[in-house]
């Protein structure tokens, strides 16, 4: 698939097919987030990719508006370090890249917050994150069971203004 057709056909997806991803493909996807830009090329992040189910099922109960992870094949969790001033920009652009990575591959996500979330510290304690970095997002990847249309997105002219607003 094309980029512009990954960036175009994208959906947050929330029902998975109980389907394994392969590892090659995950390490793939993350390798996408691996490469995304960063504020003077830091490169803050690190990734915990899960695909164990009683891990899956507990990242579900834990994460406020994740209760579907738990159908996921995989779930990533994106962390950087506290001490980069820009790591929640940083890690938005990592999770970004593998949303869209994961799409060119065949495979839907959701992403679901996870910075600054109640949920952070019982998460981090049951993966044995280190304590300088913070859970910046959680991504549910699998094959979806669904084909979701765009809902309700706004028209082009309604967010592009040119050289004023």
């Amino acid at each position: 698939m094309d980029a512009l057709e990954v960036l175009k056909q994208r959906r947050a997806v929330r029902s998975f097919e109980d389907k394994p991803i392969p590892k090659n493909i995950l390490e793939d996807i993350i390798d996408c987030g691996r490469l995304a830009p960063s504020a003077n090329n830091v490169q803050p992040w690190h990734f915990v990719v899960v695909t164990d189910k009683e891990t899956l099922k507990y990242i579900s109960e834990k994460a406020t508006y994740g209760k579907f992870i738990k159908d996921a094949a995989a779930c990533v969790v994106v962390y950087c370090e506290k001490e980069n001033i820009h790591h929640l920009e940083d890690g938005a652009a990592a999770t970004e890249n593998i949303i869209l990575a994961a799409k060119a591959y065949g495979i839907s996500s959701c992403w679901v917050a996870g910075y600054d979330r109640t949920y952070e510290k019982d998460i981090n304690e049951y993966l044995n994150v280190p304590s300088n970095l913070r859970m910046i997002s959680i991504i549910a990847l699998g094959y979806s069971t669904q084909n979701p249309s765009p809902r309700n997105k706004k028209s082009l002219s309604d967010v592009l203004h040119w050289e004023k607003f």
